[in-house]
């Protein structure tokens, strides 16, 4: 299984995610000419939270803290038989006008992926009132206390789509 998130931490900070490849059935791409969607920080206030939820076939954890000086910052846990596999520190922040969703990968042992100066950048490319769409990751509100999403990968000439699941953390069943 820590091959599996090896390939995808790669993938991702390679470039690989894909930035603006083919739409997939859940996530959204630009069309040829469109504009890039203006959004402030707030557009992303729903994200706010604790969560819990599956990707990959394992387990994670996810916290995102309430919009404040215009960023959002998030922290992700994912985990396999309750190991850690890798973590995830991430950045919401508007960047000339545009939502940019900025990603910094770590091992379990809290090794960077990524040189120290780099960061995989997620920008904004379709905001509606209950799903924001990034560059290779789409995230859909489904009310106060479930989130989807999906980010869209890609090795050599394949494309898939990867489902996460939120749960808020406390929240009824």
């Amino acid at each position: 299984m820590r091959s599996l998130f090896a390939l995808v931490l790669w993938l991702l900070a390679s470039g690989q995610a894909l930035a603006m490849q083919p739409r997939t059935e859940h996530t959204y791409q630009l069309s040829a000419g469109e504009p890039a969607p203006t959004a402030g920080i707030e557009a992303a206030a729903w994200m706010a939270g604790s969560w819990r939820g599956s990707a990959f076939g394992s387990t994670f954890e996810e916290v995102w803290n309430p919009p404040s000086a215009g960023t959002m910052v998030g922290l992700f846990k994912l985990m396999d038989n309750d190991q850690v596999s890798f973590y995830e520190i991430m950045l919401l922040v508007v960047v000339d006008g545009r939502l940019s969703l900025r990603v910094k990968h770590f091992s379990a042992d809290f090794v960077a992926w990524e040189a120290q100066e780099d960061f995989v950048d997620f920008k904004l490319v379709g905001v509606e009132p209950d799903a924001l769409h990034f560059s290779g990751i789409s995230f859909y509100r489904l009310g106060p206390n479930e989130i989807e999403a999906y980010i869209v990968m890609k090795s050599e000439d394949t494309i898939r789509e990867e489902k996460l699941t939120y749960r808020r953390v406390g929240a009824d069943s």
